[in-house]
């Protein structure tokens, strides 16, 4: 396989103060389903915003199939336009991303902006929302929805632009059970469709279903490990090392007991 999105020594600081991400070098794979793993803090987001070319990173170069993304290069409206059909981005949260009146407008939106007709865009359309189960609720705006369906609006108005590459960030987090299968699923059946699939989470019970491979933030913002699923979720020293998961230590009289256990997804509690 090719290398379709690759970031060199990437470093980048909130406010030329605050680290996010030191020194770091990924390759991603055509066809790849990677999960960038780490904990709260850790640079997951920041690595997939400058993937995707909403932020520039302070040092380093990103590539798409071997051409440099950067600000300069985008200036570029041809590049430009070919960049963003080609790599989607889903946010953690959709209401950053959703903006337009009503559901249907949301969908259509990015194709009409990169010049297709409003025939073709309606049919592609029409077409997402029916895989989502949103049709019924084209004409609600965005404000009337759940947070499952806003997240479901958020992956239509990328996969109507019919990207290479999708950019997820924490895919799952904050929806309900049924809600969280369905994405599950959707994304293998993306991915089984040809999509090259990067997401960030610290979900490993999310990793362990759906990755192939794996890369490694450290607390300290650096990339410690790239490798197959298996061999990160079969290394708990590394996933100690990384705060990914932590050892309870308990004593039954002089006999001492160490636990490993994955940490939590978030969650808020209902009065």
């Amino acid at each position: 396989m090719s290398t379709i999105l690759k970031v060199e020594e990437i470093t980048f600081r909130y406010d030329q103060k605050f680290t996010a991400l030191e020194g770091v070098s990924l390759e991603v794979e055509e066809g790849d389903l990677l999960a960038i793993v780490g904990a709260n803090g850790s640079g997951k987001s920041t690595l997939l915003k400058i993937m995707d070319a909403l932020i520039y990173p302070d040092k380093g170069k990103v590539f798409f199939k071997g051409l440099e993304v950067s600000e300069k290069t985008l200036k570029d409206r041809d590049f430009l336009r070919m960049f963003r059909e080609r790599v989607g981005y889903i946010f953690q949260d959709p209401d950053i991303q959703l903006f337009c009146p009503t559901v249907y407008e949301e969908v259509i939106y990015g194709p009409l902006q990169m010049g297709l007709s409003q025939e073709e865009a309606d049919q592609r359309g029409i077409q997402i929302l029916k895989m989502l189960s949103l049709f019924d609720l084209r004409d609600r705006p965005s404000y009337m929805l759940s947070g499952g369906e806003k997240k479901k609006v958020a992956i239509g108005s990328v996969l109507t632009m019919n990207p290479e590459v999708i950019l997820f960030d924490e895919p799952t987090n904050g929806l309900d059970p049924r809600t969280q299968v369905f994405l599950v699923e959707l994304l293998f059946t993306l991915h089984q469709a040809g999509k090259t699939i990067v997401f960030a989470t610290h979900d490993l019970e999310l990793v362990s279903e759906m990755a192939t491979r794996v890369a490694v933030l450290s607390e300290d913002h650096r990339l410690v490990r790239t490798d197959r699923t298996e061999n990160i979720l079969s290394d708990p020293d590394l996933l100690l090392q990384v705060n990914l998961i932590h050892e309870h230590v308990h004593r039954h009289g002089p006999i001492v007991h160490r636990h490993l256990h994955f940490h939590p997804l978030p969650h808020q509690h209902e009065e």
